[in-house]
């Protein structure tokens, strides 16, 4: 299995965009490897956007914005566009990514999955390579009722504690979707567990992305 390592020094900080239809989006579908990044890649920079985040939610994603990017340096952008509805204000969507392109140009991007079930997921994603077209772009997956887990093509390992870290700073962070019966540590440490079983992980669990264009160098 070929292995590419991101950049482990640099003089220049290292800019992640993380965008997230809703506030527990980033922290499921990428939250280990970003875990795992703090580690392993110094000078970390985040812009972290949520398109969907008011009321207890704005709280919860600025909460797990520090728990998954402590002690880097970070800018957490809230937006309040109406759950399940995004496609529908398409424009004002649209202008925020134009508006965001002039203001980080990032060396990751991790975004939704392209085939992801729910709608406002897709139109991040879609925007997401509207807008940034010469950037590497990670595709995560969010695990919900829909069936829609794909076959994905990159993998992250996760040594422990990070699967661990990641489920508890998950349950923490967001406790307005505890009552929630698929928002428990079992399906986080399963989805984990699969994926690092189909990446070969030493310590059992992964996390897994989709790339769709790859440019080596």
């Amino acid at each position: 299995m070929l292995r590419l390592n991101l950049p482990s020094k640099s003089t220049d900080p290292f800019v992640i965009l993380c965008l997230g239809a809703h506030s527990d989006d980033i922290e499921i579908g990428c939250g280990g490897t970003l875990l795992h990044l703090r580690q392993t890649v110094p000078g970390l920079k985040f812009h972290w956007v949520v398109f969907n985040a008011s009321g207890v939610r704005s709280h919860e994603a600025i909460k797990a914005a520090e728990l998954f990017a402590s002690d880097c340096d970070k800018k957490v952008v809230l937006k309040n566009y109406r759950d399940g509805f995004l496609p529908y204000h398409g424009a004002e969507v649209k202008d925020f990514f134009e508006e965001m392109k002039g203001q980080v140009s990032p060396d990751l991007i991790f975004t939704h999955w392209q085939d992801d079930a729910h709608q406002d997921h897709r139109l991040v994603s879609e925007l997401t390579w509207n807008t940034f077209r010469n950037h590497l772009i990670l595709e995560y997956e969010v695990p919900k009722y829909d069936g829609d887990m794909g076959r994905p093509n990159v993998f992250v390992p996760l040594e422990s504690p990070i699967p661990d870290q990641k489920v508890n700073c998950l349950l923490e962070a967001f406790e307005s979707q505890r009552a929630k019966p698929w928002f428990d540590r079992e399906l986080f440490m399963g989805l984990m567990r699969i994926r690092g079983m189909e990446s070969n992980s030493l310590s059992g669990y992964a996390e897994a992305f989709h790339c769709r264009k790859l440019v080596l160098k």
